[in-house]
């Protein structure tokens, strides 16, 4: 019970003549009273002629100093000076050892990997080296020593602590640091420095998969309604332009420009010309088909230009949609968190953000709160690495101190924060109610912070020294704008489609062609098959010899007559 933490009043007169040098550097406040002015004549006196006998207690009262003065008639008058009493407690730090207990949470304390050693050796991280600091600054020694139960410090219903606050309550340690922040709860029980970093409570989330591109992504930039009315505007254009081109006149030509008197007339716009025509101003491309009427040109302008907006719509919009890979999060912010019910989400267990929302009067928070406690299977996790785990597998969000999830996300790649801070706090160094210290750490803190040590402290312990997150996002999104395969696979199976389908018409052409030539001047069917293979391979040339086709009969006979500069005997018939 002699240390800096308890304060006594001796009431006996005494006290002043009792030797107390062996209790002068433990810290403790002792107080007495003296009924003796010292200043009055007549002490004076007395101290003269008893000076020889009284010189080796004369001695012992240097360890003592004036505190106040009192009268009956003024009362008590405090003389202390509050910069010897800070200079007083400076110097009874030094070469003191104290007990700071902690939590073992990275990166604010840490075991390192060999954890043999013996005193502060096995410990590392942000903490550790702010201890340090402030020893530095105050000149006073440390050891640090794991909490019992491994929590920061909650109040029961019984009013009871625990973790951290609990044992500095109990006088087992001198300091309380790691990821511990400043209550109204915490504060009424110990006592706090001024906060070493300010934070926010924050989401931890697991970030979306990117989606593999469909095979046919390609279509994508058109909704299935569109395409289907495509292909009826196509279908039915074609039609349409087909009536109109045989209904017009003008679309009726000579198919003989030398014969100035045919007999027949021929119309272009046959059904397979008319098909051919939409598809190619379709696909930009035309063909050697045009209209000559002015009703079939009204047609196709109007045709051209619908092709036109399709077509540049189409282009634009498809850029969009294989290039930028979007990374969709069911939840942005707090609200979309609140409002839904399928993703759990929870907090740390006897912690200050837990009391947060248990003691918060927003609605949102509240009925945040009141999904947390009624979770089952419990959403609340006993450390931060367990949280991390949990949400790693997905379907979990975990509501914690923003300095935490920076860390975290530094480090976990597939991992991000969501929204922005929930509230504003701080991480304090707590001490046993009434300490002497609390001041005087407090003002290294300050100091600390504006050397620009405590920045460099942070950048120390949060910037990871192996992947980098923000390079490899980085990566990825210079990458984004060239197409894979996933994206393009479908036009390339379109294209290979075609092609068979177009091998199977030109066989089947072939085979058309081959039945008008007789079977007694052709070789079996795969024979020819074969020789035509062999003659398109070969490539030896672009001409080939015309096969003869039977003549089919008729039963009209056609005169031909013949012109002649001479006479012509009228005997001499050509039939």
């Amino acid at each position: 019970m002699m240390s800096e933490y308890h304060n006594y009043f001796i009431t006996s007169l005494d006290l002043h003549i009792v030797d107390l040098e062996e209790f002068q550097n433990v810290g403790t406040n002792i107080s007495g009273f003296q009924l003796v002015d010292e200043t009055a004549p007549e002490f004076e006196d007395a101290l003269f002629r008893l000076s020889t006998g009284l010189e080796p207690s004369t001695e012992r009262e240097k360890s003592y100093s004036k505190a106040a003065d009192w009268n009956p008639f003024i009362g008590i008058n405090i003389t202390g000076s509050m910069s010897k009493a800070f200079a007083d407690v400076k110097a009874s730090l030094k070469n003191r050892t104290l007990v700071v207990t902690t939590l073992m949470n990275p990166p604010y304390v840490s075991l390192k990997e060999d954890n043999t050693l013996e005193g502060n050796n096995p410990y590392q991280g942000y903490c550790v080296d702010l201890i340090e600091e402030i020893s530095k600054e105050l000149g006073f020694k440390y050891k640090f020593r794991e909490v019992s139960d491994h929590t920061y410090g909650k109040k029961n219903q019984w009013g009871e602590w625990n973790g951290m606050i609990q044992e500095l309550i109990e006088g087992k340690a001198d300091l309380a640091v790691g990821d511990l922040t400043v209550t109204y709860e915490r504060e009424s029980a110990v006592d706090f420095t001024m906060p070493f970093m300010n934070l926010g409570i924050s989401i931890l989330f697991k970030k979306p998969t990117r989606k593999i591109p469909k095979l046919f992504s390609f279509l994508s930039p058109l909704s299935l309604e569109v395409w289907v009315y495509m292909v009826t505007a196509f279908l039915g254009v074609s039609l349409f332009l087909f009536i109109v081109a045989r209904f017009s006149p003008y679309e009726w030509t000579n198919p003989h420009p030398c014969d100035p008197n045919p007999d027949t007339l021929e119309n272009q716009f046959t059904l397979l010309n008319t098909l051919w025509f939409t598809v190619g101003s379709l696909l930009m491309q035309g063909c050697e088909v045009n209209p000559r009427a002015m009703s079939t040109r009204v047609v196709s302008g109007i045709w051209w230009f619908f092709t036109l907006i399709m077509v540049s719509s189409y282009t634009a919009n498809l850029a969009a949609f294989l290039t930028a890979q979007r990374l969709s999060s069911p939840i942005e912010s707090t609200e979309d968190l609140a409002k839904q019910t399928s993703i759990q989400y929870g907090c740390l267990q006897s912690g200050s953000t837990q009391e947060f929302f248990k003691e918060s009067d927003i609605p949102t928070f509240k009925r945040m709160w009141n999904f947390m406690e009624s979770a089952r299977p419990s959403v609340f996790v006993e450390s931060n690495f367990k949280a991390v785990e949990r949400v790693k597998k997905g379907n979990y969000a975990f509501l914690m101190e923003s300095t935490s999830i920076e860390y975290i996300v530094e480090r976990n790649c597939d991992l991000m924060q969501i929204g922005g801070l929930l509230d504003s706090k701080g991480y304090g160094i707590a001490t046993p109610p009434g300490s002497p210290y609390r001041t005087l750490l407090s003002s290294t803190i300050l100091k600390l912070q504006e050397s620009g040590t405590l920045q460099m402290l942070k950048q120390r312990w949060w910037k990871n020294k192996g992947k980098n997150c923000t390079l490899e996002v980085t990566s990825q999104s210079v990458s984004a704008s060239e197409l894979g395969l996933d994206n393009v696979g479908g036009v390339f199976l379109l294209l290979f489609i075609g092609l068979c389908v177009a091998c199977v018409i030109v066989i089947l052409e072939f085979i058309w062609k081959l039945r008008r030539v007789p079977l007694e001047e052709r070789e079996p069917l795969c024979m020819e098959l074969s020789n035509e293979l062999k003659f398109a391979i070969m490539c030896k040339g672009n001409t080939k010899p015309i096969r003869n086709e039977p003549v089919l009969p008729s039963n009209n006979l056609s005169l031909i007559q013949f012109s002649s500069i001479g006479n012509i005997d009228s005997k001499d018939t050509v039939s």
